[in-house]
């Protein structure tokens, strides 16, 4: 039987995005890939009323095994490990984790309105057994209602992400998984707008640094994913890091990855434009072009989507912000599609 989540090749079509087609995509491979399918092969790709061009999109090959649903088992936080306040244990979580594959349910969207709501509702999740990016949408909401809470702090959200980390490792089974590291981009990425029908496990802190994220890879060590995508550097800008410490960080990040999950695919993603006129684009797209070089000699991936959110003078595209910095809906609809393609390339390999 093909994998079920060859479904999330449907929605690449009819996202509503209101922007003008996309560039090419490109991805960047270490001289030792193997090159496999090429989405110019397949038909384009419609966008709301625009078309994004085909895209060549090739990967190394990735070894996976075939979908399985999760089992069902106890909650993974239980009432005894996490009290009315976050004050996580350090006793090990149950064997598997309550959760649901079925890429035909899509998780609807809450009206999010700060990183404290986003985190509580995360913890009440776990708290049921499951990951917040498989849990039903009104069972989240009154959940986190019902939950005391408190001003957080980074720790707090180390601690989150390593016990959602934990889960996943122990409830994984069989299923694909696929990992987020980063910053506030990635740890926003609506749940809804992951590609259906595989686990994601979201490790982004908002403010972090590329210091920040080596220290915390860690967290996802026990884990077995198929694919991990980077993002970070943004932070380092904004609070005076130099490039040479971002590059720094960035080899070791990947090199760490590699050492830890040698079967997964590294995916090293461009740093994203901004419209702050204390960070310079220019700036970004001279580091991207040396993490172009990293991910190539560490023989990670590089995936190029920084022209995909830029305006014709390189600035992050007005309609793809919230702020100038953090990504609207659409923006994330943009990124969602990069995503999706190299699930779907991904997918047809394992198949």
């Amino acid at each position: 039987m093909r994998d079920p989540y060859l479904l999330a090749a449907g929605l690449l079509t009819g996202l509503a995005i209101p922007a003008s087609a996309l560039p090419h995509l490109s991805i960047v491979l270490p001289e030792s890939s193997r090159f496999l399918w090429d989405l110019k092969q397949g038909s384009q790709t419609i966008v709301s009323t625009k078309i994004i061009k085909s895209v060549d999109l090739s990967l190394p090959e990735l070894s996976g095994q075939a979908f399985q649903p999760l089992k069902s088992s106890q909650p993974i936080v239980s009432e005894k490990n996490v009290p009315s306040v976050p004050e996580f244990s350090s006793q090990g979580l149950p064997v598997s984790i309550e959760s649901s594959l079925n890429p035909s349910t899509q998780a609807t969207s809450l009206l999010l309105t700060s990183g404290n709501q986003l985190y509580y509702q995360r913890l009440a999740a776990l708290k049921t057994g499951q990951i917040y990016t498989r849990v039903d949408s009104d069972n989240l909401q009154s959940l986190w209602e019902s939950i005391k809470k408190r001003q957080l702090t980074y720790d707090d959200w180390k601690s989150l992400l390593t016990l959602e980390a934990r889960a996943i490792a122990q409830g994984q089974g069989a299923n694909h998984l696929s990992i987020l590291v980063g910053d506030s981009l990635s740890m926003w990425f609506p749940r809804e707008k992951l590609p259906a029908g595989k686990l994601w496990l979201n490790q982004g802190i908002s403010g972090d640094t590329s210091t920040g994220v080596l220290k915390r890879l860690g967290a996802f060590s026990a884990t077995r994913p198929d694919v991990i995508y980077i993002m970070a550097g943004i932070n380092d800008l904004r609070k005076g890091a130099s490039d040479e410490t971002i590059l720094h960080n960035y080899r070791r990040i990947v090199r760490r990855l590699r050492q830890t999950h040698p079967k997964a695919q590294i995916i090293v993603q461009s740093i994203l434009p901004t419209r702050l006129p204390k960070i310079s684009n220019s700036r970004i797209r001279h580091l991207n072009i040396q993490l172009t070089v990293i991910a190539k000699q560490e023989g990670a991936n590089y995936l190029n989507i920084y022209s995909w959110f830029t305006d014709m003078e390189g600035n992050l595209r007005p309609e793809l912000t919230t702020d100038g910095l953090h990504l609207s809906q659409e923006g994330y609809d943009v990124w969602r599609t990069a995503l999706q393609q190299i699930e779907y390339t991904l997918t047809q390999r394992q198949n």
